[in-house]
């Protein structure tokens, strides 16, 4: 049974929110991932969708199949998961190339540092990062945690408009924006990677619980790989 640790909080009629925790925590987030996928095994009548964030799930039901009282009546009897380990997802290496117009925002992060562009670079593409959500737009990978020196606050003012593929910080986390939109991030490089394929059976590149490695490129492989990425679309 879930203990009493865990909070379940209503959400109008036709959704849950179970909490498990109050940090951002990689053996947290495992638990919410472990908690998600048998929640989804129990094939229950009448529930949509299980959403795991960092610390929490949301369960979107129809409410005319299933109200939130026997909902939560089941979780509450439903066998808490066992701990599992922080990194249980496949590794994802994302290439990407750093600064310039693919990263307009490197400069200022690395003067925020007090470290070199080349030493920014060196210091994110040397971290191993957990995927603790999807969330934002389609398939936008939520990863940490950034090495502190580089935990830069968000713009004051989102840019309208952000390019697909762009790599960015915003305090501890890192992520990448799979489709063009506003955006308040430190922009500071670019991938040619495509994380959200709408067409695909499988549309989003990385999963929660997944581990996702930067790879330092130059323009030449950008501009290769991502017509290769285009070809194969």
């Amino acid at each position: 049974m879930l203990d009493h640790t865990v909070r379940l909080l209503p959400l109008g009629d036709a959704a849950l929110t179970v909490e498990l925790g109050d940090a951002i925590d990689p053996a947290v987030n495992a638990r919410v991932i472990a908690l998600a996928e048998r929640i989804r095994g129990q094939s229950w009548n009448g529930v949509l969708d299980v959403v795991p964030t960092y610390r929490s799930l949301t369960i979107h039901v129809d409410p005319r199949r299933l109200d939130l009282p026997a909902l939560m009546e089941r979780l509450r009897l439903l066998p808490a998961p066992p701990p599992a380990e922080p990194a249980s997802g496949k590794e994802v290496t994302i290439p990407v190339l750093y600064g310039g117009d693919a990263g307009p925002d490197l400069d200022d992060l690395a003067e925020f540092a007090n470290l070199s562009a080349t030493d920014v670079i060196r210091l994110h593409s040397s971290t191993a990062y957990r995927v603790y959500m999807l969330g934002f737009t389609p398939g936008f990978p939520y990863l940490g945690s950034v090495p502190e020196p580089l935990a830069m606050p968000r713009l004051e003012t989102p840019r309208p408009t952000v390019p697909a593929g762009s790599v960015g910080i915003a305090g501890r986390q890192t992520g990448i924006y799979p489709i063009a939109s506003p955006g308040g991030w430190r922009i500071i490089g670019r991938t040619p990677r495509a994380l959200y394929r709408p067409v695909s059976q499988t549309p989003f590149l990385v999963s929660p619980g997944d581990v996702v490695r930067f790879v330092p490129i130059d323009a030449a492989t950008f501009d290769r790989l991502r017509r290769e990425s285009h070809d194969q679309s």
